[in-house]
């Protein structure tokens, strides 16, 4: 295993840290995950007969980063014995090293998401898991998450963005709420809005897992780059205090599909 000590940041992609890649099973092509497979097989670069995703419950075989094995989906490996990765979910056919994400699985959504099953809750209505400070609150709409940002068409159910749910019960990411679909700053004064962030997350303390886990963020209203403490719900900027930030280096800091 003297490959494996040289650290797992060398396996993997921008998208996970783990000891394996996947046979895509819709063109039979090898990736290192789906999201990779999706960015080049589902770009405006491919021919729109040919463009097309790959089906997360359909993958079967994976190759072993390590002695290149290729075998049916797995933890570990049945050649080298190493574990492909950390985090494992064989409904998803899910890997990850990083298990700082707190990862689980939810059976009301089919997929998995991060930010610890103990803060969220499924809301069978509405069709998503939400945060439980939603729980008591929230208006439900009737597969409210089931659809695309109004701003940016992104779908929400499976974004890696943060999503807001307004006061009506409908569903848009957070960014594309508050900020200019162009240049990304804020469109009004925020403070007030600010400030009940500074609320919201000194009311969510984050498990001691994620406590010392930080990340770098990027101001959208100030443009200052910062190394900020990892919180579920929002980054706020140390130069300007918004919370119009997006994450640059780092593992996705939303609760999202995995």
């Amino acid at each position: 295993m003297a490959a494996d000590a040289a650290g797992p940041e060398r396996y993997g992609c921008v998208h996970y840290r783990r000891k394996c890649k996947i046979r895509a099973p819709c063109c039979g092509e090898v990736f290192d995950c789906r999201h990779c497979h999706n960015e080049a097989k589902d770009s405006l670069e491919v021919s729109i007969h040919g463009r097309h995703v790959v089906p997360r419950d359909e993958i079967k075989l994976v190759i072993c980063s390590l002695c290149n094995k290729e075998q049916d989906v797995q933890q570990d490996c049945s050649n080298c014995g190493a574990c492909l990765g950390k985090y494992f979910c064989a409904k998803c056919n899910l890997f990850d090293d990083d298990v700082s994400k707190n990862q689980f699985h939810c059976d009301g959504c089919g997929i998995c998401r991060t930010g610890g099953v103990e803060n969220f809750y499924h809301c069978d209505k509405c069709g998503c898991c939400y945060t439980y400070l939603l729980k008591d609150s929230h208006r439900c709409v009737d597969r409210a998450m089931h659809q695309n940002c109004p701003v940016c068409f992104e779908y929400l159910f499976e974004s890696t963005k943060a999503v807001s749910v307004l006061h009506c019960g409908h569903t848009i990411h957070l960014q594309c709420l508050f900020s200019c679909p162009v240049c990304l700053r804020s469109s009004c004064d925020m403070s007030d809005m600010w400030q009940k962030l500074d609320q919201e997350v000194a009311a969510s303390p984050m498990p001691a897992i994620c406590q010392k886990k930080m990340i770098w963020i990027l101001c959208n209203d100030c443009g200052m780059t910062s190394n900020v403490q990892f919180h579920i719900l929002a980054h706020k900027c140390p130069g300007c205090s918004s919370y119009n930030t997006r994450q640059t280096r780092g593992d996705q800091a939303a609760c999202s599909r995995a």
